[in-house]
């Protein structure tokens, strides 16, 4: 069932080729991607991007030729494969994470940088400011302000009220330690014991074992690309143990996850290739405002509900903009 189909229509709508900016570029820009996670074949990201440049003009085998780095989980490679990037001679950089952010930057002082993901630049002194970034530096952030954690967290109280031990499954990446803090100052989470499982080398069983012998009643999965590459194994996992888990993405509740609130992936990545395209004709990423989203969807699985035996409230699932049955 899928409501607000408006919002749906706008979304696609973003990707569509914009007048004059389909035209064939002169030239071929080479992009260097830069990447925390593992290449998988079913990764959103590695069709949705590309998808959007193409609608912008910039096509694979014609104008576009992308260089892509994948760290395969292990963020400390990020810059040996920054430096890799620079050297292949690329035009402009996207790069995915705030650590894979600082690595193109320390690998070179003046190369284009987009940035992607759910991280703090200013706090992290990337950039200046987001309306006059000021550097080499844009992008475009997942979230307004913060990280969504907090109303993450308020969702799933409501949809599961009672919980007292709450699961965090965190990447081996200290970026998402702003998303603990954040879900640590919501006063509602003053009474709730957050336990903290972080996955290094992949290894998931471990994570969910230290979960399950601290008895935890649900499961706030960190938002970060791991979780995405590996979203179908965290759901089996979850879903396995009865557990009711919040994600980022309306994908992973199509994939089985219980619920999600965040904004569009077709929004984000079109606006991903807008910036890609400013740049790529010459517009300069200091005076290249970062890109923020305003609106934001909840998306809910009836389906995983009945599964892990949850009853979920009928005005929560009202609220929800989209709910799988």
């Amino acid at each position: 069932m899928r409501r607000r189909s408006l919002a749906a229509l706008c979304a696609a709508a973003l990707t569509q080729p914009l007048t004059g900016r389909a035209q064939e570029s002169a030239r071929t820009l080479r992009l260097g991607w830069l990447r925390p996670n593992r290449d998988v074949p079913d990764d959103f990201q590695s069709s949705g991007i590309p998808a959007a440049l193409e609608a912008r003009g910039w096509v694979r085998g014609r104008n576009l030729v992308i260089e892509s780095r994948f760290a395969n989980g292990q963020v400390e490679r990020l810059p040996e494969l920054a430096r890799e990037l620079v050297q292949a001679r690329c035009d402009l950089l996207l790069a995915v994470g705030a650590q894979a952010v600082q690595a193109a930057r320390a690998a070179s002082a003046s190369l284009p940088v987009v940035m992607f993901g759910n991280f703090d630049p200013v706090a992290r002194g990337l950039i200046s400011s987001l309306a006059r970034p000021g550097g080499q530096i844009t992008g475009t952030l997942i979230a307004p302000d913060g990280t969504l954690a907090a109303k993450k967290l308020e969702l799933l109280l409501e949809a599961v009220p009672g919980i007292q031990r709450l699961g965090f499954l965190a990447p081996d990446d200290p970026v998402v330690q702003a998303q603990i803090n954040e879900l640590r100052s919501l006063p509602r989470a003053g009474s709730l014991e957050i336990v903290v499982a972080t996955v290094s080398g992949g290894r998931y069983g471990t994570a969910f074992a230290q979960l399950a012998a601290r008895r935890v009643q649900a499961l706030f999965v960190g938002a970060h690309t791991f979780f995405m590459t590996d979203r179908r194994q965290i759901i089996a996992m979850a879903n396995e143990r009865r557990l009711p888990s919040i994600w980022e993405w309306a994908e992973q509740v199509r994939d089985g996850g219980l619920m999600a609130y965040g904004t569009s992936l077709s929004w984000l990545y079109a606006r991903v290739a807008d910036q890609i395209d400013r740049i790529a004709r010459g517009a300069s990423p200091a005076d290249t405002p970062v890109e923020r989203p305003t609106r934001f969807e909840l998306a809910v699985n009836r389906r995983t509900a009945r599964t892990i035996g949850l009853s979920l409230p009928t005005a929560f699932l009202l609220r929800a903009d989209e709910v799988v049955e």
